[in-house]
């Protein structure tokens, strides 16, 4: 809502400037004025607007396929683990358990091409 006003003392030139360049956009001097002045964003400041909502975009597209993904892994290993049954669920936990003991037990060595270790004497 426009409600203030401003006067501004120019020089003939300047005023018949203004007058001509409001009817040649067909507006008034006054709506010419706060069309030229008002705060208009940059081309960068555009430019930077676009490429935000387009990374916004991403994403969530993003988002999205990871928790699909992510579901769909969870729906893959409970297919799994039903198929396997409740006694082999212990045993494979047992397996890693003790797998995983004997790894951090072993003594440190040299590794060889072969990816076995080899025990200094």
């Amino acid at each position: 809502m426009k409600t203030e006003r401003v006067t501004l003392l120019t020089s003939p030139e300047f005023k018949a400037f203004l007058g001509t360049e409001a009817a040649r956009e067909n507006v008034s001097v006054a709506e010419l004025v706060r069309s030229r002045c008002e705060p208009r964003p940059s081309d960068d400041d555009v430019v930077l607007s676009a490429l935000t909502a387009e990374l916004r975009t991403a994403v969530s597209q993003a988002k999205r396929s990871l928790r699909d993904g992510l579901a769909e892994a969870q729906n893959v290993l409970a297919e799994l683990r039903a198929q396997r049954g409740p006694g082999t669920q212990a045993q494979s936990a047992a397996k890693l358990t003790k797998a995983a003991t004997k790894t951090a037990t072993k003594a440190p060595g040299k590794a060889t091409g072969s990816g076995r270790t080899k025990v200094a004497a």
